[in-house]
């Protein structure tokens, strides 16, 4: 069982059902697909799909994950970024802060309300911004924003979404294509060894990424970011 994507969509895709995964994943028989999930993270599938275990599931993955990124580390040159002049982007933000072990619950947060507004990814742009380094940030001080391209109106009381803007401007831009749940790989090449060697400078707004196709809406080989940066 390819248990990371399969929980992916237990969690953010209540459109299909528990027995629609399961039999996706191979499984003949749901209670064979619950046993096997329940090793694996401890919850049954309904229970993860209710109120999912995310620090259970970071145990059970970040070891992975991050053995997964140094194998399959991609590569990158100058050629890959393109310099580009932005249009300011009006965006609501739900932002999370706190251990990067909590984001599927902002995820989930973010996708409810997302679907409320009908603000779907077809047609409504998703953008992550990078506040913090989670390598070099105190995990209870972690700063990420998710957030969707509107300029609707934002009600104060609406679960913690705040109407905010992605200031345009000059930025270098990265495409990333595959898995891009991880993309320090990338981030660091930017900042490490392109903007040195380009004679850029960066201005005051963090580095950002728009989740062009992005898993469960397409498989993790045929995701798309762009990643910007912001420059003078």
């Amino acid at each position: 069982m390819n248990s990371e994507p399969l929980s992916d969509r237990m969690a953010f895709r209540d459109d299909q059902s528990i027995t629609q995964i399961a039999m996706d994943a191979g499984y003949e028989a749901p209670d064979a697909f619950a046993r096997a999930f329940r090793q694996r993270f401890g919850q049954s599938p309904s229970s993860f799909r209710g109120a999912p275990d995310w620090e259970q599931w970071l145990a059970a993955f970040g070891p992975l994950t991050n053995a997964r990124s140094k194998l399959m580390q991609q590569t990158f040159k100058a050629d890959d970024v393109t310099i580009r002049e932005t249009e300011t982007i009006p965006v609501a933000i739900i932002e999370h802060r706190g251990p990067p072990a909590g984001i599927g619950a902002t995820i989930q947060r973010f996708i409810l309300w997302r679907k409320a507004k009908g603000l779907s990814p077809l047609n409504s742009e998703t953008f992550n911004v990078f506040h913090s380094d989670p390598q070099s940030t105190d995990p209870r001080e972690y700063r990420l924003d998710i957030c969707v391209a509107t300029d609707r109106g934002i009600d104060e009381d609406e679960q913690g979404v705040v109407s905010g803007v992605i200031p345009g401007g000059r930025c270098a831009v990265l495409r990333v294509v595959g898995n891009s749940d991880d993309l320090e790989t990338a981030s660091l090449y930017l900042y490490r060894d392109w903007l040195p060697e380009s004679g850029e400078e960066t201005r005051d707004f963090p580095l950002y990424c728009q989740r062009i196709a992005f898993f469960p809406e397409v498989s993790e080989q045929e995701a798309v970011a762009g990643l910007f940066l912001p420059l003078k």
